[in-house]
């Protein structure tokens, strides 16, 4: 009995060391191998560097501000940079710039300071040389929270400016 186990165990192994190498007869059907996805970049994916999603998830789409606050910090001003260069390399998208505030203040209160922080964030791109024809603005003020609790934690992340781009599809 001892001895189906070890053979099993090495049938198996085998099989599965055999597996490891999709490509390894070379005849380029295996993952990663040439045609649309050509280097491991799938089009339109986070690892394409054209992508909304690459913007969203490797640039970083959103900046922070302190409690009352729409002028940018140092932190907030080195993403800005990153979207600024993103934008002026992929020349097809447009950027729509969200301001949002903490859940404290008044409605009106939050969509002013809402409208300042992505006038602050829009006022960066352009001096970077983003065309302001292609950048523009709405405040959601304190109506879309992304945390939902009466604690510093979320109000934190409520307290942002998001760079949302897009009308763009990259040709290759």
């Amino acid at each position: 009995m001892k001895m189906k186990k070890v053979a099993a165990l090495l049938l198996v192994a085998g099989a599965l060391s055999a597996c490891s190498n999709a490509d390894r007869f070379g005849n380029g059907d295996g993952p990663g191998a040439g045609g649309p996805g050509a280097g491991g970049i799938v089009p339109g994916s986070a690892n394409d560097p054209r992508s909304a999603a690459y913007f969203q998830q490797t640039i970083g789409d959103r900046v922070l501000f302190p409690v009352d606050q729409s002028t940018l910090t140092d932190e907030a001003r080195t993403v800005l940079a990153g979207q600024a260069q993103w934008l002026l390399q992929n020349t097809e998208y447009t950027a729509r710039i969200e301001g949002h505030a903490d859940e404290q203040g008044t409605r009106e209160y939050n969509l002013a300071l809402g409208a300042r922080r992505a006038n602050a964030v829009s006022e960066y791109l352009v001096s970077q040389g983003v065309s302001a024809a292609r950048v523009n603005q709405v405040s959601y003020g304190k109506e879309r929270p992304l945390e939902i609790c009466s604690a510093e934690s979320c109000y934190a992340q409520n307290r942002r400016s998001v760079t949302v781009v897009g009308g763009g599809i990259p040709t290759s």
